[in-house]
């Protein structure tokens, strides 16, 4: 038979696979609503999925290790004791992936006493004995010992299970030096770690292939021990023992007893429904397609549920005249949605649960609508912010914002939230959105129209309110809805930015990078590109022999931060011009995305992204606003660009004065804290004269930096280690930093401790206005995720309230400018900063305005303390 016509038969680890997969892909992007995590089942199938496509074998198997006991283990005890508890989070997934596998009719194996790596061991030897091409897909390396020229292994990289390697013998050979049934061989001498079998001391690869190779095989070699000589000769001696143990522990077994024979393994199809039901309920959005893709599944005939079907309403085709009447006759919330062109309504559809209605956009179905549209009637919306902003441009006000789902999937899932409504309407319905394939030129599927896609997100909307605690549901309704509609007329202000400043120093920039890469040149002798990772190794680490940083899949750090700290520590003049050099690029790069956003207005109109964070804080887009830097020389030039438009006075800038600290003396409720707070004493100058026992009047300023730094690393969780770093002071001296700390303010300690483990419970932690974010980290085995997840745990609750509080203020002052009539308006909202743009005349009622929302934002145990600044630009407007 040609190798063609030859049979494939495809044998996989599942087990071993499966946990690859699981430390392959975050866990936090793969957890159902309900908790469960699947990033271990996901990366499996994906893998599988790609394996049957490119493979195509006519007869499968995939087979599972029962328990870590074994014939092995009682044997040796050791065996595998090294192996910590597998972490909680990949608990439960393998028999869910066995549930997805018997939908897939892919038969599952496993036999109590042996390993996985026995069953593919057996099935790989009879199925070649056969006349099979065999493929055996395993993350163990004893499976080496099966590769011949029938079977071949498929081994994961160290990445993850994405690509596999083929070995055949050609390729043991070229790797190992040795044909594939000696690999065992240099196991058993060499040792195996991930099964804590220790080797013969000094023994490597390289010694236990110049061994096989000598004296032909493992048996001679152990036979003719008494003629290997030196150090290692007698290691091998005093250690015979164990490399026979090593070997008749690693040599898998090819005659266990199964149930099956590789031609009871013969590929089936799959069951199309309880593929699809499993996958719903992992939420597997995106795999299902390529499944069916994979087996050769006509997704459009295959087999669907019995059950009923909820189809959305055929929209009525509707004037201006009709779509009045229907809003006149429609009771309850409405679904609304708007398809947009060139930032304005092209096509609006409404819809209840049991009717829907849609128009291209007129000025008759404008008028129609306007008196509802800028009323109370309740309105829900999918990602509102770009459709209320659609409708400001062509003249309407939104009113009645009742629930926006994109909003309320981030709040209920902020760690990963559903972008989109088609997201949502998988999540929350189990069903499928209809979208058309922008792939295609004609779509084959029409999507769902904007009366439909209102109808969807009624409904979605109605899913979601059964899961919002009621806390997090009044966040949105009292902070978040607010929040959107102020942010939207915050971008369609935007902000005037000057080109002509922002051009002179981009130029200047340019010419100071030309000059610094020059003199960074003649410091080495040659010109290399400084942007390039790979030869700035080649010169730091060869040419000039700096010692070698952290290290990285493609070499050794080159960050900025690890060349500062090697600056430090080994001072050359290459590193410090490098660093100036990517200094400057960098700010060259944010004045670039700056002048490139400025509009014909001459403005700047950012996005404000309000699921962009965890925290709840904002982030801003096209351009980023955020990535400004603060307090330099250089932020000053490039904020002195950002100018008072024309028809303005002046502007103003407001910013609270320590807001996290203020949330963490109300939260921790530590007396001295709020002390210092309510004394009007300056914050660290206090702190600092009640840890180092002098009087405030006798704080250093080399004092007050420590307590600062000490005072905003505890809002981050900083250790001992890292305010030792940041200080640049030895570590035991940091460490009684924070002892004295501790003793005069205890109940900050206590506050940290007690909300983290409140976390630990919970699993999640709870800003002062109830915004939940999820830990579930902080029950991980592995120590590192945990304390990632610990430390992030104590910042949240102080970040995300601080992120409430300025929002509040913004939406307040917001609403205040408009109903006492002034047009003096918000432009931006920056970390905790707000950028007024402030009317002729407008100053006085403008400043109260803002000082009194700010202040008032949030009852808290200490006064909100707001700083003002005006001037003609950012810059000069700063305080």
């Amino acid at each position: 038979m040609t190798d063609s016509a030859k049979p494939t038969l495809l044998v996989v680890d599942g087990h071993s696979l499966a946990y690859r997969a699981f430390f392959a892909l975050p866990v936090d992007n793969f957890t159902t609503k309900d908790g469960q995590h699947t990033n271990g089942i996901y990366g499996f199938l994906a893998m599988l999925i790609n394996l049957i496509k490119a493979e195509k074998p006519t007869h499968m198997a995939v087979a599972f290790d029962t328990s870590r006991q074994s014939f092995r283990t009682r044997e040796y005890p050791e065996y595998k004791a090294n192996r910590s508890e597998s972490p909680s989070e990949f608990k439960g997934q393998i028999p869910l992936l066995q549930d997805c596998l018997a939908a897939m009719n892919i038969q599952v194996l496993q036999k109590e006493d042996f390993e996985a790596d026995d069953i593919l061991a057996t099935l790989a030897t009879e199925g070649a004995a056969a006349g099979y091409h065999v493929l055996v897909c395993s993350g163990d390396r004893d499976t080496i010992q099966l590769v011949n020229d029938d079977i071949t292994l498929l081994y994961p990289n160290v990445q993850g299970v994405s690509q596999l390697k083929r070995y055949d013998p050609a390729a043991v050979r070229e790797k190992y030096g040795v044909e594939p049934w000696q690999y065992p061989d240099i196991a058993a001498l060499v040792g195996e770690t991930s099964d804590n079998l220790p080797g013969v001391p000094k023994v490597g690869e390289k010694t236990a292939v110049k061994w096989l190779t000598q004296f032909g095989s493992l048996d001679d070699l152990l036979a003719n021990a008494d003629k290997v000589t030196g150090v290692v000769g007698n290691n091998l001696r005093e250690h015979i023992d164990a490399v026979r143990r090593n070997r008749n522990l690693n040599r898998l077994l090819r005659d266990v007893e199964l149930p099956v024979t590789p031609p009871d393994l013969e590929v089936r199809p799959i069951d199309a429904q309880a593929v699809r039901d499993i996958f719903a309920r992992l939420e597997f959005r995106t795999l299902l397609p390529r499944v069916f893709e994979a087996t050769g599944v006509d997704e459009a005939m295959a087999p669907v549920s019995s059950a009923p079907t909820v189809s959305a309403p055929a929209p009525v085709e509707a004037d201006a005249a009709a779509l009045g009447e229907w809003l006149r006759t429609a009771t309850g919330e409405i679904g609304l949605d708007l398809t947009i062109e060139g930032g304005l309504p092209r096509r609006v559809g409404l819809a209840t649960l049991a009717s829907a209605v849609e128009a291209t956009w007129s000025d008759e179905v404008k008028d129609a609508i306007a008196d509802w549209m800028g009323s109370d009637a309740p309105k829900v919306l999918s990602d509102a912010k770009p459709q209320v902003k659609a409708l400001s441009r062509a003249g309407l006000r939104l009113g009645g914002l009742a629930f926006d789902t994109i909003l309320a999937g981030w709040l209920l899932r902020p760690s990963f939230p559903d972008k989109t409504l088609a997201n949502l309407v998988d999540r929350y319905l189990d069903e499928k959105l209809p979208e058309a394939d922008p792939t295609q030129l004609v779509p084959e599927t029409e999507g769902a129209t904007p009366a439909q896609l209102g109808w969807y997100a009624l409904r979605v909307a109605e899913a979601l309110r059964a899961e919002l605690p009621e806390r997090v549901t009044a966040l949105m309704n009292e902070i978040e809805l607010p929040t959107l509609l102020t942010l939207a007329d915050m971008e369609l202000a935007g902000v005037a930015v000057s080109h002509a400043r922002l051009s002179e120093f981009s130029a200047e920039l340019a010419a100071r990078a030309d000059a610094i890469a020059q003199d960074a040149y003649a410091a080495i002798g040659r010109e290399v590109n400084l942007g390039s990772p790979k030869q700035l190794q080649e010169v730091l680490f060869e040419d000039l022999a700096l010692p070698k940083t952290r290290k990285t899949k493609t070499g050794y750090s080159t960050d900025a931060a690890v060349l500062a700290d090697l600056q430090e520590s080994n001072p050359h003049p290459f590193l410090d011009l490098l660093l100036q050099h990517r200094e400057a690029t960098k700010l060259r790069q944010i004045i670039e995305s700056l002048d490139a956003a400025i509009g014909a207005d001459h403005r700047v109109h950012t996005t404000y992204v309000q699921t962009g964070s965890q925290t709840g804080r904002l982030s801003s887009t096209d351009p980023n606003l955020q990535n400004i830097p603060v307090r330099t020389e250089e932020s000053r030039r490039i904020r002195a660009a950002f100018e008072v438009g024309e028809g303005y006075e002046t502007l103003l800038t407001a910013d609270y004065s320590q807001i996290e600290m203020r949330i963490m003396a109300h939260l921790s409720e530590d007396p001295g804290l709020i002390e210092a707070f309510n004394s009007g004493e300056d914050l660290h100058r206090f702190v600092g004269a009640r840890v180092f026992g002098v009087e405030p009047a006798e704080v250093t300023p080399a004092m007050r930096t420590k307590v600062k730094a000490m005072s905003y690393g505890l809002v981050y969780g900083l250790s001992a280690f890292g305010l030792s770093k940041q200080l640049r002071i030895e570590q035991s001296e940091a460490k009684q930093l924070m002892t004295e700390y501790f003793a005069r303010f205890g109940a900050v300690r206590d506050y940290l401790r007690s909300s983290v483990e409140q976390a630990r419970i919970d699993g999640y932690t709870e800003t002062i206005f109830g915004r939940r974010r999820p830990f579930p980290d902080l029950a991980s085995p592995n120590r590192v995720l945990r304390e990632n997840a610990e430390r992030a745990a104590l910042n949240a609750p102080i970040q995300g309230s601080a992120a409430d509080i300025m929002k509040i203020a913004l939406f307040h002052i917001h609403n205040e400018f408009s109903t006492q009539n002034l047009r003096s308006r918000v432009l931006m909202q920056i970390h905790d900063e707000l950028v007024v743009e402030v009317a002729p005349g407008e100053w006085d009622a403008a400043e109260r305005i803002v000082r009194d929302r700010m202040g008032d934002a949030a009852q808290l145990s200490v006064p909100l303390d707001v700083q003002i600044g005006r001037g003609g630009d950012w810059d000069e407007a700063g305080h």
